[in-house]
């Protein structure tokens, strides 16, 4: 090849590579204002996505008391699908609620695994936990993470006696919940001697342990106090002791999946003493559990009961409608613990955990429950105790505590 060919082909090969840059340059141009073209279009018609904001729930999912997680999830879940379904705009943004529902079995160990997930992905808050076994330990975890949590059910006291300032709850607790059965049983009752079982969980020992202080105050003998778990379901041995005690009364400390074959094998010994428990036994499953024996129950929930709850009427009509099955109990109170979540995005404009967090303990929210208000710890400042017996299977409330 000539000097001249070869100073002629790459003259020409370059200037094919400057047409094609240009060429290039002019399609990656026309491509970058047709994407900001549709953008604004996109804008302008409100099809911009919106930020998916994760809200966590966590309650057991599996295992003897997964009904009662699953009520309190789908009152949490129904919150979200009403909230998305009105449109809901933080700061300027469109916000989608998404529920970020986790199982933790009643078992602490899984419940910090839940807690750590929820942590990790990023979730702004969490209702949660139901048990109070699960929600102490758990507790910590957001407490570290700087995350509002509000039970819809854990009455342990000392769920808020740790100083966090991510710890809320709505509903009562065992000092209240305690007390306020013990009082049945020797106001009411007239009892003069009784007998304690529990299931020694947190919630169920807890809830033994502040009946049992308020009892004895009272100048009831306590004849017994005997210890189960939160897996039996033969308690004919304990209950055959009981029997020889004679007691007027016996108190169970313990969830439902427990408290019905109690109940039931009291009656099959014949005992005569009524039979009292707290909410977590307090169910409408509780007659399927014992049969007959709910009879001679009588039991305690740490709230007000849904007919007399401001919104209960038409929570429960709205939430049979979508799930085709009754309350249990702790529904309303989830479904109020999102809309207050939301209320303290709404008075911080921000979806930023931090601010959620700092509006909380200004909270004064109307909802199904009535009035929402918290104290330092974190605690209902009005709280109340509905106490219940059952006729025929069906429960009947006989009085609200104001505590």
């Amino acid at each position: 090849m000539t000097l001249r060919h070869a100073l002629s082909l790459s003259l020409r090969s370059g200037l094919i590579i400057l047409g094609a840059n240009a060429a290039n340059a002019a399609n990656a141009a026309n491509a970058a204002n047709a994407a900001n073209a549709a953008n604004a279009a996109n804008a302008a018609n409100g099809a911009i996505a919106d930020e998916v904001v994760k809200i966590g729930h966590v309650a057991p999912l599996t295992g003897g008391t997964a009904h009662l997680g699953k009520d309190s999830e789908n009152g949490a879940r129904l919150a979200i699908e009403e909230i998305n379904q009105k449109g809901l705009t933080i700061g300027g943004q469109k916000i989608t609620l998404e529920l970020d529902a986790q199982d933790d079995a009643a078992d602490p160990r899984q419940a910090t695994e839940a807690a750590q997930k929820l942590v990790d992905g990023k979730d702004v808050a969490v209702v949660g936990h139901v048990n109070s076994g699960t929600s102490i330990p758990a507790s910590k975890i957001y407490s570290d993470a700087g995350i509002v949590e509000i039970s819809p059910a854990a009455t342990n006291p000392t769920y808020t006696l740790q100083g966090f300032k991510t710890t809320y709850r709505v509903v009562g607790t065992d000092a209240q919940q305690g007390p306020a059965l013990a009082d049945y049983a020797s106001r009411l009752l007239k009892a003069k001697s009784v007998a304690i079982v529990d299931d020694a969980t947190s919630y169920g020992q807890g809830l033994a342990d502040q009946f049992e202080t308020k009892i004895k105050a009272s100048g009831v003998t306590v004849l017994s106090h005997d210890e189960a778990n939160d897996k039996a379901v033969d308690f004919r041995a304990i209950l055959t002791k009981i029997k020889g005690e004679h007691p007027d009364v016996i108190m169970y400390g313990g969830e439902d999946a427990t408290a019905g074959p109690f109940a039931k094998q009291a009656k099959q010994l014949a005992i005569a003493a009524k039979v009292l428990v707290g909410d977590g036994a307090c169910t409408t499953k509780l007659s399927d559990l014992a049969g007959d024996a709910t009879d001679n129950v009588i039991c305690s929930i740490a709230g007000m009961p849904l007919e007399k709850m401001a919104g209960g009427a038409d929570f429960q009509k709205r939430y049979e409608a979508r799930f085709h099955q009754p309350i249990q109990v702790y529904a309303p109170f989830a479904y109020d613990a999102v809309y207050i979540i939301v209320d303290a995005m709404k008075r911080a404009n921000s979806t930023d955990p931090a601010k959620l967090l700092a509006m909380m303990p200004s909270t004064d929210y109307h909802g199904v429950l009535g009035e929402t208000q918290f104290d330092s710890k974190g605690d209902l400042k009005h709280g109340v105790i509905s106490r219940y017996q059952y006729v025929g299977g069906k429960q009947k409330l006989l009085d609200i505590v104001k505590m």
